[in-house]
């Protein structure tokens, strides 16, 4: 499955959205990716996960783990460990940090990679990160489905994308004219507040 195949899943669930939005790293983009339209669907998931899977063993191995950072990347994570055939874990956010809960254990020394859906920064891998290492797992690398950095994002690990985008984004105080001209919407979920 090469990025066009990627962006066809996309475009067929209308997940590939044109306007200006603030991304989940708090960046801004004319251009958003509302990858839970992909992950409603049972095949377009199976497709992109299994073809990710595959990415996956080549360029590390079969892992011991699978780690995603709640709440994107569950469905990714889960679809691409069953490909695999290892457990699906998730570090969800508690006291601003992302933490290992709901009774999920990685063994000292197990073989983990993070599975991302969207990265722009690589920011929630790095994060997702800390408590997989306090656990004692060691990271192989992150994978996702979409870099949209163009393959620039600093994720501290190998990365596997089975889409490669470069598609720009600028800090609030930066925006070119056309899209500060737009009205801005947060799709995402990371800042949300109970």
């Amino acid at each position: 499955m090469n990025t066009e195949d990627v962006l066809d899943e996309f475009r067929g669930a209308g997940a590939l959205r044109e306007g200006h939005f603030i991304l989940s790293s708090g960046r801004h983009s004319a251009m958003f990716l509302q990858k839970n339209l992909v992950f409603q669907y049972a095949d377009r998931t199976e497709r992109l996960c299994k073809a990710l899977a595959a990415k996956i063993e080549a360029r590390f191995g079969k892992p011991d783990v699978i780690v995603s950072p709640a709440v994107g990347a569950i469905i990714p994570g889960y679809e691409t460990a069953r490909w695999l055939g290892v457990p699906s874990m998730f570090v969800e956010r508690e006291d601003g940090g992302f933490k290992l809960r709901r009774a999920f254990r990685i063994e000292p020394g197990a073989r983990v990679v993070v599975i991302e859906d969207v990265i722009t920064t690589g920011g929630s891998f790095r994060e997702a990160v800390a408590p997989i290492e306090a656990a004692g797992g060691m990271i192989l690398g992150c994978a996702c489905i979409v870099d949209r950095s163009g393959g620039k994002a600093d994720v501290g690990w190998p990365l596997v994308a089975l889409a490669t985008l470069d598609v720009p984004s600028w800090p609030a105080d930066a925006l070119p004219p056309e899209l500060a001209a737009l009205p801005a919407e947060e799709p995402g979920s990371k800042r949300l507040r109970a």
